[in-house]
Order: structure tokens, then C-alpha cells, then sequence
């Protein structure tokens, strides 16, 4: 007969692991948690509108600068409606202006001046729409990093909504663990450990930054997220190891 092997999702095998460790805690001893590194900031690009993929400025693992366009969608049917907007608002600009100066004389109509204002506003936020989606054509860098996944190709077609791709920020990474709960007491914001990464292989020093906003009631464990004192290029997003606190003797 075959066996069938179980899998573990990650975050509740730190929750046990953090479990598992609790009993360390207790005699004052050092406990180990386990441990990983997470960007601050990472997100999935997606289209606003529909179009064909004219450029793809970058590939899986490179670097980017905040603001730079990632990718620019074909916008020639767009940028060709901006421009008749733009004709139609100088259009119902000029016969605004007549009728304002025939109002002046008192040889113009209430209607007509009004009917003139009314296609002028519509001219004006006609010509906003259509610019608006020429700048949608192009998506930028919300912030600077890196690209984790690619998830289109150039010259493909996409819809609205599409995810076009993955980034993160790699110079901000935090580390994320579940502790026992009964460490509440003793474990604040500023408490210090740790951290040893199994890529690396080297000890990191790293204090506690924040914890999370309620306890999971079957672990009994508490997410906390911590950040390492200084910058060390070598890490990267994804790495794990232990972290190494020193509980208080009872």
C-alpha cells in the first residue's frame, strides 16, 4: 500500500513550531523560532484598460527605479481620440466666447448661453477622460525594487484587469514568526533576538517591531514581525531561519 504524504502550510508550521518552543520559555533558557524574511512593500501590477502590449522594459529579477514605466500598451486608438477631444474643445471654446460677447450686447438668448457653457464642460471633461486613459497606457513603478514574476509577454494582448506582474521593494525586508502567546507578557516592541539564516548562514541581529492584532486560539500563538539592525545586501526576500530570543528567569 502506498503512503500518502501530508503537506504543512507554512504559517501553521510556525505556529507549532512556536508552540513546540514555549516549554523553552518557561525555564529561561534561549528558544528558537522559526523564522522568515518578507518585503514591506511588494505588489501585483494589473492594466486599467485593455490594449496590446507595445513594451516590456524589464525582466524576472530586475531592478527598477520608482516612477519608471514597466510596461507601455499600444495607444494609438487613444492618443487618436484625445486628439479629436481636443479639437471639439477648441470648437466649443470659440462659440462659448462669441456668445458670451453677443450676451454682453444683449443680442444673444439665455438658452443659447447656456446650451454653449453646457457643451463647453462637456468638451472639457471629455478631453480629461481621454487623457486620462492615454496615461493609463503606461504603467509606472509605484516604488523602486525589483521584479519577482512576469506574468505576460510583449505584443500579447490583455484585458482590464490583466496582472501584468509581481514586484517587490528588496531594501526593506521585515521578519515575520509566530511566538507561544504566553509570551505576551514579557515580549514588547524593542525586545531583541537573533536571527540566523539558513542561505546565509550567518547571525543577524534584529529587535522586535510590532505584534499582530489577535492570537490564533487553536496554536495559541501570536504573529510578531521584527526588523534586523543595519543593511546587509545578501538578503533576500524569502530567506529563513531561526530567530534566538532570551526569555526572562522566572
Amino acid at each position: 500500500m502506498m503512503g500518502v504524504r501530508a503537506t504543512v502550510p507554512a504559517a501553521l508550521l510556525m505556529a507549532l513550531l512556536a508552540v513546540a518552543s514555549a516549554a523553552a520559555a518557561q525555564t529561561g533558557t534561549p528558544a528558537e523560532i522559526r523564522a522568515q524574511l518578507s518585503p514591506v512593500r511588494s505588489t501585483v501590477l494589473s492594466t486599467e484598460i485593455p490594449g496590446k502590449i507595445a513594451e516590456l522594459s524589464v525582466r524576472e529579477g530586475d531592478r527598477f527605479a520608482e516612477g519608471q514605466k514597466l510596461v507601455v500598451l499600444d495607444c494609438t486608438l487613444h492618443k487618436a481620440r484625445l486628439d479629436k477631444a481636443q479639437a471639439q474643445l477648441q470648437g466649443a471654446r470659440k462659440t462659448y466666447q462669441v456668445h458670451a460677447r453677443l450676451d454682453k450686447l444683449g443680442s444673444n438668448s439665455t438658452l443659447e448661453m447656456e446650451t454653449s457653457a453646457a457643451q463647453l464642460a462637456a468638451a472639457e471633461a471629455e478631453v480629461t477622460m481621454m487623457r486620462t486613459l492615454v496615461e493609463r497606457c503606461a504603467v509606472p513603478a509605484p516604488f523602486a525594487g525589483r521584479v519577482v514574476e512576469l506574468k505576460v509577454k510583449r505584443h500579447q494582448f490583455v484585458g482590464e484587469g490583466h496582472e501584468l506582474l509581481e514586484i517587490l521593494d528588496d531594501r526593506e525586508l521585515e521578519v515575520e514568526l509566530a511566538v507561544p502567546s504566553r509570551w505576551l507578557p514579557w515580549l514588547k516592541p524593542g525586545t531583541p533576538f537573533t536571527l540566523r539564516l539558513e542561505e546565509t548562514g550567518r547571525d543577524y541581529p534584529a529587535k522586535l517591531v510590532r505584534l499582530a492584532a489577535r492570537i490564533d486560539p487553536v496554536s495559541q500563538s501570536v504573529k510578531v514581525f521584527g526588523a534586523i539592525d543595519g543593511r546587509f545586501p545578501e538578503l533576500l526576500a524569502g530567506m529563513s531561519g531561526n530567530a534566538t530570543f532570551q526569555p526572562p528567569s522566572e
